[in-house]
């Protein structure tokens, strides 16, 4: 079979455009509905998506009056979602951060089980002081400690979902043995920032780990990338920068003795989809003018480490902007964000509209069969394995691509007719893991 795109569903409240929640159509207060999370998965699952995804973060993002403002607990949605779907995946952010590994390890086992295999973790570090004061700490870790962190955590993570032995629950009734207890055991790690007895309260996975997600683009994102992802969630502008991101990852997972196929890269994509491109632009124009400028401005403002008085709406950035080695926070979106601004020569009040629809991602206009050009063109071109699709609008947006798009990428080969497979591993042409013991009894 010829290569086929790999496509996730990142779902956003009403919308991944800011005024999304303006627009007539859209109910407000989505963002804490599980009836609403639960619809658009149905609808992503009859588009045959490898997967939805949920971002999160432990702290309340901007000023609630821009947007809505909260989101319930991803992994705890997984499993209302899990209820109503057979195949799709079911993908959640959680910090490295602000976390302890026991929990988030046995925490994703558990959706593993309750999904029938279908789980996913988007491992992230979380910048921002915010968070940090949630945490009992005065600000955040430093942007290379915290990735320290993320990388012993994930190996006392492994470990845990190892501590079982695929065989270890025999339930011999005969015999009165429900596990053999030296198929159970503890972990004892003892590392720079963690001290884990183990074992796991329960009993290995049905995907044995849940499949690993990194959405962080600095060099040290991309080096944790390259030594755990499975799936990397990335914003980029450019071709020509999707293609540089995409072979330097490649490289580098190569270079650390593991497949480069085994790691997708995905990055996303906000497609306004028109039955014209008129009917598209006016729908962008539309969105866009809902745009409350001066709460867009407080938030650029804060990501690029300024006041908002430094930033008239009619011109450029100012010149004077932090270097990307002094931005402790989200380091590659500073720098795809000031890059894309001074490239395009953007004022701010150009630049807030650039930003509205998908805070850095790309945001494609057009038809059905230009957005599936657009999908194709760079899948094919070397800059992904697939794509991170972002409506707009929700629930429209996602119907639109599910009713109008796929089927143009299914008529053109690029996309699977039907699942083939069961779990998120399946989808993603990715190997059960073995256990770490089990490994070692092979190789002695």
């Amino acid at each position: 079979m010829s290569r086929q795109l790999h496509l996730n569903a990142f779902l956003m409240s009403t919308g991944h455009h800011e005024a999304s929640w303006r627009l007539p159509e859209s109910n407000p207060f989505a963002n804490t509905s599980v009836e609403h999370y639960q619809e658009l998965a149905r609808i992503a699952e009859r588009g045959l998506f490898d997967s939805v995804f949920f971002a999160d973060s432990p702290v309340l993002l901007g000023d609630v009056g821009r947007r809505p403002a909260g989101s319930l607990e991803p992994t705890v949605l997984l499993t209302a979602i899990a209820a109503v779907t057979s195949r799709i995946g079911l993908i959640a952010t959680a910090s490295t951060t602000y976390n302890e590994p026991y929990n988030l390890a046995r925490r994703f086992a558990s959706v593993d089980h309750v999904s029938g295999g279908r789980a996913g973790w988007n491992v992230v570090t979380t910048a921002g002081p915010d968070a940090a004061r949630n945490f009992n700490l005065a600000d955040q870790p430093a942007h290379a400690e915290r990735y320290e962190r993320a990388a012993e955590f994930l190996e006392v993570a492994y470990q845990l979902w190892d501590s079982w032995q695929d065989d270890a629950a025999i339930a011999d009734k005969s015999t009165g043995v429900w596990a053999v207890n030296d198929r159970v055991v503890p972990i004892d790690h003892v590392g720079r920032y963690f001290q884990v007895r183990g074992p796991l309260n329960l009993s290995r996975s049905p995907q044995g780990h849940p499949l690993i997600v990194q959405a962080g683009s600095s060099e040290d994102g991309k080096g944790l990338a390259a030594r755990y992802a499975e799936a990397v969630f990335t914003a980029q502008q450019t071709l020509e920068d999707a293609q540089a991101f995409y072979q330097d990852l490649k490289a580098r997972t190569a270079a650390l003795g593991r497949d480069p196929s085994t790691i997708k890269i995905l990055p996303g994509i906000v497609p306004v989809i028109g039955g014209t491109v008129e009917e598209a632009q006016r729908l962008e124009r539309e969105l866009d003018s809902l745009i409350r400028p001066d709460y867009a401005r407080l938030t650029l403002a804060k990501t690029l480490k300024v006041k908002p008085e430094d930033l008239p709406f009619d011109e450029q950035l100012p010149a004077d902007l932090p270097d990307e080695d002094e931005i402790e926070g989200a380091k590659s979106r500073y720098t795809l964000i000031v890059t894309l601004a001074r490239r395009e020569k953007l004022t701010v009040r150009e630049l807030i509209g650039r930003l509205g629809g998908g805070r850095g991602h790309r945001t494609f206009s057009g038809t059905p069969e230009q957005v599936a050009d657009a999908i194709q063109d760079w899948f094919e071109a070397g800059a992904a394995d697939g794509f991170n699709i972002m409506p707009p609008v929700l629930p429209s947006g996602l119907s639109t691509f599910v009713d109008q798009v796929i089927p143009i990428l299914q008529s053109r080969g690029l996309f699977r007719t039907e699942y083939t497979g069961t779990t998120l591993r399946d989808h993603y042409g990715l190997a059960r893991p073995a256990t770490r013991a089990a490994l070692q009894e092979a190789t002695a």
